[in-house]
């Protein structure tokens, strides 16, 4: 059943590549674009159209076992597909499926764009219903993927929005401060960003505090919003 569906999906994703898009959206990625190029709009109809079609011979194991063919294959959109079919599972993730899904970044999730969907529409859930706990992303600080790594802040971005607190925050991101991946910083700024709109004299007090040591991308980003003069207490020391 499962490598029909993959056939199924590699067919679909090989008649609606488009050349055009793929130039375009190979400005995005520093390393180019590996994908069909297929556009947004045929994308969701047939995701969706699959979905429905797919529910009385599908459930998450199966969805899971598709994955992980689509992410080794590591076509943009064939990834995509495996995130939106996982996505639709939500009410039935366990701690094990956490642990599975995390395994995609050992070995075919390898852009930001697919780490940022994976975290939005799936991995946040996963914290949002108390599935495993927040700490459960330390497990992630130390892999060998930046990807991996990124996930973890970017994972708590789409939990500023549900009341998360920089006591929950900190102590998750701080083993990656050091980090040299530019995609790792972005992550981790764009979280203290959103965290700063609500607690600022916490978010600033740790910044002046790693400002002379961490990434200048953190900084970059976490500051952003600050008033021009205001942010330049944030640069680091000579």
């Amino acid at each position: 059943m499962i490598n029909k569906k993959v056939s199924e999906i590699r067919d679909f994703c090989t008649r609606n590549s488009n050349q055009a898009n793929i130039e375009k959206y190979s400005r995005y990625f520093k390393d180019g674009f590996n994908g069909y190029g297929i556009d947004q709009k045929v994308f969701e109809q047939q995701r969706d159209a699959w979905i429905n079609l797919w529910k009385n011979e599908m459930n998450l194991d199966k969805y899971l076992e598709l994955g992980d063919t689509l992410v080794r294959i590591g076509k943009y959109e064939e990834i995509s597909f495996a995130i939106s079919f996982v996505a639709s599972e939500r009410k039935n993730y366990s701690e094990k499926t956490f642990d599975r899904i995390g395994t995609w970044f050992d070995y075919g999730i390898t852009n930001w764009a697919n780490t940022d969907v994976l975290c939005m529409l799936v991995l946040s859930n996963f914290l949002i219903d108390k599935v495993v706990p927040y700490t459960k992303l330390l497990e992630w600080t130390d892999s060998h993927s930046e990807w991996k790594r990124r996930a973890v802040p970017v994972t708590l971005v789409e939990l500023v929005r549900k009341g998360l607190t920089p006591d929950e925050a900190i102590p998750l991101i701080e083993p990656l401060m050091y980090d040299k991946s530019e995609n790792v910083q972005k992550g981790i700024g764009t979280l203290l960003r959103g965290l700063w709109k609500s607690h600022p004299e916490r978010i600033e007090a740790f910044l002046l505090k790693w400002k002379n040591s961490c990434g200048r991308l953190i900084i970059q980003y976490s500051t952003e919003k600050m008033d021009k003069e205001y942010r330049k207490k944030f640069r680091r020391e000579k």
